[in-house]
């Protein structure tokens, strides 16, 4: 869980300096559309980083089946850890692949790269899905 905390963590910070960047610096270089792009990315970027907090919260907070709410365990010991690594990975993979792709269209133009994108998107979505089997 320390790699998802540590991982969230740089891609929250490479996230808040990519939106002051594209904030501040891209606004008068890239047409209004690319500049979409770019904090689309930013957009997306945050979100899972986020989430990957909650990975790591969800592992130390998740109650005993048949406890009271004060009686905690990890998530391991229930079975559910395989959904939730999984999910932090497809996190990970997907702000890669999801808003690099999308740095990259809007910095260069090249179209091509957005071929990427909707690969880091199905990441996010197997992501949030293991989560949601997590929970059952």
């Amino acid at each position: 869980m320390q790699t998802f905390l540590v991982l969230g963590a740089i891609f929250g910070f490479i996230g808040v300096a990519l939106g002051a960047f594209g904030s501040h610096a891209l606004r008068s270089k890239l047409t209004r559309e690319r500049v979409a792009t770019f904090e689309t990315g930013v957009r997306y970027q945050m979100w899972h980083a986020l989430a990957l907090f909650v990975v790591v919260v969800v592992e130390a907070w998740t109650p005993t089946a048949g406890s009271g709410p004060s009686s905690f365990t990890l998530v391991g010991d229930r079975g559910g850890a395989p959904f939730l690594f999984a999910a932090g990975w497809l996190f990970a993979a997907g702000i890669v692949l999801f808003s690099g792709s999308l740095y990259a269209l809007a910095m260069s133009g090249v179209r091509i790269l957005g071929a990427v994108t909707p690969i880091g998107g199905v990441l996010f979505l197997i992501g949030w899905a293991c989560l949601i089997v997590l929970a059952f």
